[in-house]
């Protein structure tokens, strides 16, 4: 039986993925954003949260035990049940992780080691040391105007602001070099009419400006692809993925940044 693992499995940016989660089995998360794919979250913390949750000897050798049948694995990734960095051990599974990756044979080059993140916590420079190692970051930013980010990720009241997430982002680009960072935006529509999505023009633009000051590697633009925590949000289409994309080389004017959709 499994303690951490899951997959592997076909990834929409990743490839082929072996996730990893080190979170207590009930989600833990700083957000509860209508469109999550896991469902509510039951209790919103807040980002000053810590847990301790370090690896078990049998986080080594599960891992083992899985990676050898999968020598063309493309991302070993963490983070699924909440927001990882919660766990100030964290490290502690990197480590083992890379140990674990280095010692083994592969078709092709290792697999990267990827975190997500809803970075909500990156403004504390505790948490940014230890994100930096990663081959890959995955950030999360939905959007970049208040009310959208209200309502979007429904955020406990201590996570930080918009301007100071954004700016925590611009700081771990330039601290996590020459390891790369993406900034994942999954836009989404309502059919409340009380209930504005954050797929509105003001906050693609202002989106699309917050990308350019961060200026990551990666920009991902893509929806909702499983059932979402609520009912009453859907995915936008390919056409409304490709005019965002456009919205945002536009602005940003950086052929540096690589910028797909999915």
């Amino acid at each position: 039986m499994r303690q951490y693992t899951y997959g592997p499995f076909k990834s929409r940016r990743l490839g082929l993925s072996l996730g990893v989660d080190i979170l207590p089995k009930n989600k833990l998360c700083t957000y509860n954003c209508v469109y999550c794919e896991i469902g509510p979250t039951n209790k919103v913390v807040s980002p000053k949260c810590r847990i301790k949750a370090p690896p078990s000897f049998n986080y080594s050798r599960e891992l083992k035990d899985i990676l050898k049948y999968v020598p063309h694995l493309d991302s070993i990734t963490l983070g699924y049940n909440g927001e990882p960095t919660l766990n100030e051990n964290l490290l502690d599974f990197y480590t083992i992780t890379k140990n674990v990756r280095d010692l083994l044979k592969w078709d092709k080059k290792p697999p990267q080691i990827t975190l997500f993140t809803n970075s909500s916590t990156l403004y504390s420079d505790e948490i940014r040391e230890r994100v930096k190692y990663f081959d890959l970051v995955l950030a999360k930013l939905d959007s970049a105007v208040d009310v959208d980010f209200q309502k979007t990720n429904q955020p406990h009241q201590e996570c930080p602001s918009l301007d100071v997430i954004i700016n925590s982002l611009e700081k771990l680009k330039r601290e996590m070099k020459p390891n790369k960072l993406a900034i994942q935006c999954l836009i989404y529509n309502s059919n409340r009419k009380d209930f504005i999505s954050n797929n509105n023009n003001e906050n693609i633009n202002q989106l699309a400006y917050a990308l350019k000051k961060i200026n990551p590697d990666i920009i991902q633009i893509y929806s909702i692809a499983r059932i979402p925590s609520e009912p009453f949000v859907f995915a936008i289409d390919e056409e409304r993925k490709r005019e965002i994309v456009k919205i945002i080389k536009k602005t940003i004017n950086n052929d540096l940044i690589k910028i797909d959709y999915y």
